[in-house]
């Protein structure tokens, strides 16, 4: 199998069982409108869960992974297991005592925290964001070991533990909600503890994965070693690269508080339906990615290097512009099936509506940002998406104010803003990779390009029509409805395939090989 196949393949596993966890997570956020809708506490509820999420993307699966795998993946490759394990063993002792005293800060700093987020917040509304922030502010401490967890066994290839777990938190969260929520005084309480508890099976699951390959974790005494002040050294202008892209949350949360009641609860529920797609292609190709690239890096194969980047970035628009499309023609229809019921009204869907529209615009921008930066990590580089990312930061926090309050386009403006600052970073960052490992071709992405575009606008008109033969004003989740939204995606996706069959694209037939000969070793 070459690479390209394998990326595919792997891409394709990862993309599978995220499929899953997201379906899941669609469940658990109809769970939460159905029960608690859009509005005080639910805004509490979403700024209360972002900080600790914040601190993982920070830490963890953010700068401690990223700057992890390329250093480990190279002692793998051109040392040995037991010195790869050692460094393993010691990046978890640290992290370890870090993450305890991280989570009795976050306890006992609560309150400064919330006001950190959304200072917009006032009386019953804060209150209740302190109280769920700190029953879940340990999930930082569960969350990031596993997410080490799942950075070793991608480095080591197996990817089904990494993409599965976040199922196991899903599913728990909504039991929680089922069982317990009738019998505390405050009942959105429920989805703080479900988190908690969630948060440690998904850590406990990574660890017969790891043991099968001798890789589960020991406490190290002596916590030196070249390897791990080289991982020290990456992460800190990666933690700045972190901090400057996760100001875009803080300040957009900020923004949102000082907006009508439910603001929060809008964006959130919109940006989850966003990460739909991004998390099943995106992060899957960005997850199989980011080793492959380190070990070109390693053995000094620059061709392959670009030729792996080119085909993974062709596979994410493939899929994520149509996605694009999909996501602004048939907004209101989705909203409407996930989400309009018990306490979350039409209001709610058309407002959420709105900010799904604002965010699918970049969608393709962040997809590109998520399969590029990695390029940069494989290579060490850590510095550059940190410029880039502190100037896509500039531009969010300037165009979010004007649109969202001088232009009175509130959660709509903020969205696109997020859009338009995504675009930047990843054209900037494709520019400088281009400088950078020498001319990427880009004839064969143009002309796919274009044959996307036509087959998706084809795509958006089909779906468009067939949404028109039902309502979606109405709080009811008929059959009816259901057929008409299926028909809707059923039918429009038929119509993109065989476009893009017609015109050739190479994309399609990779995944339809890949399809084969699963079927075949089924």
């Amino acid at each position: 199998m070459n690479h390209k196949e394998e990326i595919t393949r792997s891409a394709s596993l990862i993309g599978s069982l995220t499929l899953l966890s997201r379906i899941m997570g669609l469940v658990r956020d109809m769970v939460i409108t159905y029960f608690f809708g859009a509005g005080a506490q639910t805004d509490a509820f979403y700024v209360a869960f972002r900080i600790p999420n914040l601190l993982r993307r920070l830490f963890a699966e953010g700068s401690l992974t990223i700057s992890f795998i390329p250093v480990f993946t190279d002692y793998l490759e051109n040392k040995t297991k037991e010195e790869a394990k050692r460094i393993s063993d010691i990046v978890f002792t640290i992290l370890f005592i870090g993450l305890i005293l991280i989570s009795i800060a976050g306890i006992i700093f609560s309150p400064y925290i919330i006001k950190l987020f959304a200072s917009g917040f006032k009386g019953e509304t804060f209150n209740l964001a302190v109280e769920l922030n700190r029953i879940m502010f340990p999930y930082i401490f569960f969350i990031s070991l596993t997410a080490l967890s799942m950075g070793i066994l991608n480095s080591l290839r197996h990817f089904f533990a990494p993409a599965f777990s976040p199922v196991i938190l899903n599913i728990v969260i909504v039991m929680t909600v089922f069982l317990i929520h009738k019998s505390l005084d405050v009942p959105i309480i429920s989805l703080a503890i479900g988190l908690i508890i969630g948060g440690a099976i998904q850590l406990l699951f990574q660890l017969p994965f790891l043991k099968q390959r001798d890789f589960l974790f020991t406490f190290r005494n002596k916590i030196r070693h070249p390897a791990v002040k080289k991982i020290g050294v990456l992460m800190v202008p990666q933690l700045f690269g972190l901090a400057v892209y996760n100001l875009n949350i803080i300040v957009n949360t900020q923004y949102a508080s000082y907006m009508p009641q439910g603001t929060v609860s809008y964006l959130y529920l919109s940006e989850r339906l966003i990460e739909f797609p991004l998390g099943i292609i995106a992060v899957s190709i960005a997850t199989v990615l980011l080793p492959s690239l380190s070990s070109n890096i390693a053995k000094g194969e620059i061709d392959l290097f670009k030729d792996n980047y080119s085909h993974a970035l062709r596979l994410m628009l493939f899929i994520m512009i149509p996605a694009l499309v999909g996501l602004i023609v048939l907004r209101v229809p989705i909203c409407n099936i996930l989400y309009q019921r018990g306490e979350f009204t039409e209001l709610s869907t058309i407002y959420t509506s709105q900010a799904l529209f604002g965010y699918a615009l970049g969608i393709w921008a962040v997809g590109g940002i998520r399969i590029t930066a990695p390029t940069f990590f494989s290579m060490q580089d850590t510095k550059t998406p940190v410029i880039i990312a502190f100037i896509a930061f500039i531009i969010n926090a300037i165009i979010g104010y004007l649109l969202g309050f001088t232009f009175g386009l509130k959660h709509t403006g903020l969205a696109l803003a997020s859009s338009i600052s995504s675009i930047l970073n990843f054209v900037l960052l494709f520019i400088i990779l281009n400088k950078r490992v020498g001319k990427i071709d880009l004839n064969d992405t143009l002309i796919l390009c274009i044959k996307i575009a036509i087959g998706s606008i084809l795509m958006g008109v089909v779906a468009w029509k067939i949404s028109t033969l039902a309502s979606w004003s109405g709080s009811d989740t008929s059959i009816e409805k259901i057929l008409i939204m299926f028909a809707s995606v059923v039918g429009s996706a038929a119509v993109y395939l065989l476009i893009s069959k017609i015109l050739k694209i190479e994309e399609l037939n990779s995944l339809s090989n890949l399809l084969k000969r699963k079927r075949n070793a089924g």
